[in-house]
């Protein structure tokens, strides 16, 4: 399994965290192909610091969801392609992370990378932050598309230069994704979906990955290219809790995590 990382609780407080319930899986157990570059568990991020709740990088959704998302990968990977998640469910703790980070205006040490264009004070008017997220029913997504054979991308140092998001792509912190236009969480109009200044190659790469979901049930939201919600979720009106971990969906018994 994958190395100790993220936050972890005190020893003799796992078996009092809750638990997902049994409609949850880890995605890599339904399709081990798709990659994931969970961001959220290391300080790469618009906070600039791991998020609350993560516990391990690993890609937790709905089985429905799941499956579903296995249904786009099948036909990625016969054109050359594969899925790659950034992030999928998300505890409500770590949305009460981002509240508390939106209102402190003195932490903007991400900015010049994830918000270059926004003030911090307009985060929530603009709708960039809000208090609850889809990711916490477990059925969202927040993915992109890798060409074949996918080059790793490498670490984030803490405390390197940050290049803006809506930068061209070869100036941007690498990811192997496809050109998009901007990159993953950026916190400015140019990453809506349909936006027209938008063209060429990076048009038809988001076009890839939303014609792809969507003829496997998802539904884009408009002011990302990267978020998807599967349509039928098993859960529209529940925001769980629960950490990112293996533990939460395997339990103690079927796999060892260190304390």
């Amino acid at each position: 399994r994958e190395p100790s990382q993220g936050r972890e609780p005190v020893p003799g407080q796992e078996s009092k965290e809750p638990k997902a319930p049994k409609e949850f899986v880890a995605l890599g157990d339904v399709d081990p192909t798709i990659l994931q570059e969970i961001r959220y568990i290391t300080p790469h991020n618009f906070t600039g610091r791991p998020v609350k709740g993560y516990r391990r990088p690993v890609c937790l959704l709905t089985r429905p969801a799941a499956l579903a998302l296995h249904r786009v990968q099948r036909g990625l990977l016969r054109r050359g392609y594969t899925l790659k998640v950034y992030d999928c469910y998300r505890p409500q703790r770590a949305v009460a992370s981002f509240v508390a980070w939106g209102k402190d205006l003195s932490d903007q040490r991400m900015k010049r990378e994830f918000y270059p264009r926004v003030d911090k004070s307009r985060l929530f008017e603009d709708g960039y932050i809000a208090e609850k997220s889809g990711h916490s029913r477990g059925s969202t997504m927040d993915l992109t598309v890798v060409r074949l054979p996918a080059v790793p991308t490498r670490p984030y140092v803490p405390g390197e230069r940050l290049v803006p998001c809506h930068a061209p792509k070869w100036q941007r912190f690498p990811d192997n994704s496809l050109d998009m236009g901007t990159g993953y969480d950026c916190m400015d109009t140019l990453s809506h979906t349909l936006d027209p200044r938008v063209r060429g190659q990076r048009k038809a790469n988001r076009l890839l990955l939303k014609s792809s979901m969507e003829a496997a049930g998802f539904v884009n939201l408009p002011q990302e290219w990267w978020h998807y919600t599967y349509r039928t979720e098993p859960f529209p009106d529940t925001y769980f809790d629960f950490p990112v971990s293996y533990r939460s969906v395997h339990g103690l018994s079927l796999i060892h995590e260190r304390p």
